[in-house]
């Protein structure tokens, strides 16, 4: 009997479903638009739906659903409080509904979290049992697997590295507000209206609005002064941010993913310094790997899939290695 595994990547532009075999490999993907306007119970019949097209031939073998979901959301209770990119969803239960339709085990993880589980399974960090996965993105997400186990905390909600607090220019702020794609462009338009010469002017046509983070990487990647120098000081914040992750947990492997980690050494050249300048010893770093994430656009439907052989990301990641080192040798 071939035992498979149903994983769902709910975003708020796309959902995507897939069945996977125990190897994690995808056997059949399907997606659609999330089209969340049409409000939650729409959204929870297309997530149905797609659930119903990928669902094996032989129902016996089928060990569970594993749901990456945005955030905020209690994996533990499998509900869904109040993501902001899906507009009606409040204290949404989906392990519960999900549950009653299929009949199955459910479980539902925020998508940082299932990111770095995937990536610590299967990825850039497999092998290490203490990592820290960051995305630098829109914003900044986290995943940590702390010997290896998920750390989860008391309601599902830790491991948010990106609402690090700081104090920066006088301000109260948080190492998102300061070091992911908006807080890049938000930097560069005040540098702009201050008339200092800069080709982001030009990329974007006079208009703006239309800064991103996406444009200050560019133009970093030109060499223009002004972007090295704001995706430089992101660097470096984001570094001290590292930091703390470093003095509280002490990780063996840094994994980056998102948009904005692609700067690579741009961005990791001011943040490895800030690390060595910042923390209390060398030790901290010394043998630190610092990576980028390996598993591409499925790390999401991977990482949902990995939630149920280790039940949530409560399993002991080593097991699951290990389950996979068998089918891999049969």
């Amino acid at each position: 009997m071939t035992e498979t595994i149903i994983a769902v990547d709910l975003g708020g532009t796309r959902v995507r479903a897939a069945l996977l075999n125990t190897r994690m490999e995808i056997l059949k993907r399907e997606e659609t638009l999330t089209d969340d306007e049409r409000g939650l119970d729409a959204t929870l019949a297309t997530i149905k739906n797609l659930i119903y097209s990928v669902l094996p031939d032989d129902r016996q073998g089928l060990l569970g659903i594993g749901i990456c979901a945005p955030g905020p959301l209690n994996p533990i209770t499998g509900v869904v409080v109040s993501p902001p990119n899906l507009k009606g969803w409040h204290n949404v239960p989906l392990a519960d509904i999900l549950n009653t339709e299929f009949k199955l085990p459910v479980y539902v993880g925020n998508d940082a979290n299932v990111a770095g589980l995937a990536e610590a399974i299967l990825g850039a960090a497999n092998g290490f049992r203490h990592v820290i996965y960051i995305t630098v993105s829109t914003g900044i997400g986290s995943g940590i697997i702390t010997d290896g186990r998920m750390l989860l905390g008391v309601q599902g909600l830790g491991a948010e590295a990106g609402h690090i607090v700081m104090i920066v220019d006088g301000r109260v702020s948080t190492l998102e507000k300061e070091s992911a794609g908006p807080a890049l462009a938000r930097k560069a338009v005040a540098r702009i209206e201050a008339g200092e010469p800069t080709v982001m002017r030009e990329l974007v046509g006079g208009d703006l609005s239309k800064v991103s983070g996406a444009t200050v990487g560019e133009a970093a990647r030109q060499g223009d002064q002004v972007a090295l120098e704001i995706v430089r000081e992101g660097g470096r914040i984001l570094g001290m941010g590292m930091t703390s992750l470093l003095h509280l947990f002490n990780p063996e492997i840094l994994v980056f993913g998102g948009g904005v980690s692609k700067l690579g050494d741009l961005l990791f050249d001011p943040m490895l310094s800030a690390i060595k300048e910042t923390t209390i010893d060398t030790a901290y770093w010394r043998d630190l790997k610092v990576v980028q994430a390996g598993l591409g656009e499925n790390v999401g439907l991977i990482g949902a899939a990995c939630l149920v052989p280790t039940r949530g990301g409560v399993e002991d990641i080593r097991d699951v290695r290990a389950s996979l080192w068998a089918e891999e040798h049969n």
